[in-house]
């Protein structure tokens, strides 16, 4: 599998807590950190559900 680099560039202050959740079940804490993971739909469709709050590099 391909392997994707998830960065959060958006705060989650102000969040619904399902986003807050989101982000955490990828491993990000804080602004900016990047965490790498395989592309697995079931990742990339938690990355498509918070997309507003990272950025996805390759």
């Amino acid at each position: 599998m391909a392997k994707i680099q998830v960065k959060q560039v958006r705060s989650a202050i102000g969040r619904t807590k399902t986003q807050k959740r989101t982000l955490e079940a990828l491993g990000l804490k804080k602004l900016h950190q990047v965490v790498e993971h395989e592309a697995t739909p079931a990742i990339l469709g938690m990355v498509a559900a918070i997309s507003h709050l990272v950025e996805v590099q390759k």
